[in-house]
């Protein structure tokens, strides 16, 4: 049967569609009483399982993979990891899978532990994120064949799944809220570089700042690397170009500047604004509290659970590349009223 049939099955049983998938392949995950509900509607409707996807469902593991390439220790200081990790957990029991992660400290446990990950049997299918341009895993998982769903928008987007916020009208939303505020030199702390989210919300400060025609100043933006401890020398060395704003391109990264202004006995917002990027919990009750574009850590996790079981049960094509919007939340930090 074509794949409304099996949504159609699902919503009769008000179940997930992959629940009706699970029990037709009897996955043993499933309560009783929703299996027995879901038969009931597929006797009642006479629907005939696809043999095919069948056997190839009935071979799955049950066990979905998260990697996080290089530089993992992100994941023990940026508070971004902790909610996208629950948003994906949630979502992995929601809907009977196991999560499996996968860490990576450096390029030789990457080389290593790579054919792990790609080994068919093992996972089902790998939801990879915090990843550089140059990362080898996207192009080993298309040429293995392993359904996957990047969080955050690869460099090549053609064939790739992927969950994204949009990073560059975010980014440009805070600058120009700065801008908003009678604020003209604004400095940035970037993320990496070497990624597309750090490329894209610094593409997002210029835009701001090219819509009202101040030039772009090098010297005003630093690297910050998504660290506290990055921004705090990050924010160290940009007082010299005396900046009367900074839009740090993490709620961590802010509060790292903070710090550092703290230290030297600069106010903000009277001296300097600040504005973050995540909306993490702690950014409400920092001192001031923190001016920032939240972003939903939790639904991301979510989808991009959701989009990878709908890449198992429906086949990669077409990719999937869901972008989410974001939203400024204006408190102390920004000075606005």
């Amino acid at each position: 049967m074509d794949h409304m049939t099996l949504e159609q099955i699902a919503a009769l049983a008000q179940v997930s569609r992959s629940t009706v998938s699970r029990v037709i392949n009897d996955h043993v995950s499933v309560r009783p009483e929703v299996r027995q509900r879901v038969w009931e509607v597929i006797e009642e409707t006479g629907y005939q399982p696809n043999m095919a996807a069948r056997s190839l469902a009935a071979r799955r593991s049950g066990i979905i993979g998260l990697v996080i390439p290089r530089n993992a220790q992100a994941i023990f200081t940026d508070p971004y990891f902790p909610r996208l990790i629950q948003g994906i957990t949630q979502a992995c029991n929601a809907s009977d899978y196991t999560l499996s992660l996968f860490l990576f400290h450096d390029e030789e446990e990457e080389r290593k532990l790579h054919p792990r990950v790609l080994r068919h049997g093992y996972v089902d299918g790998v939801i990879i994120t915090s990843f550089h341009t140059d990362d080898p895993l996207i192009p080993q998982l298309q040429e293995n064949g392993m359904p996957f769903v990047v969080v955050g928008r690869p460099p090549h987007t053609q064939e790739t799944s992927f969950i994204d916020v949009d990073n560059v009208n975010g980014a440009y939303t805070a600058v120009n809220h700065l801008l908003r505020q009678g604020r003209r030199r604004i400095a940035t702390i970037t993320g990496p570089l070497n990624t597309v989210v750090g490329q894209d919300r610094l593409q997002g400060y210029r835009q701001a700042l090219q819509e009202r025609g101040i030039p772009f100043d090098k010297a005003l933006v630093k690297e910050g690397m998504f660290t506290e401890t990055e921004a705090r020398y990050a924010m160290s060395q940009l007082l010299a170009q005396q900046p009367d704003a900074v839009f740090a391109a993490s709620d961590a990264m802010a509060f790292g500047a903070l710090q550092a202004l703290h230290e030297v006995y600069v106010s903000v917002p009277d001296q300097i604004a600040l504005v973050g990027f995540d909306d993490i919990p702690v950014a409400a009750i920092t001192n001031p509290p923190l001016t920032t574009i939240r972003q939903p850590i939790l639904r991301t996790g979510a989808l991009a659970v959701e989009t990878l079981i709908d890449l198992l049960d429906n086949g990669p094509q077409p990719p999937r590349q869901i972008v989410l919007t974001t939203q400024l939340v204006i408190r102390g930090s920004c000075g606005a009223q």
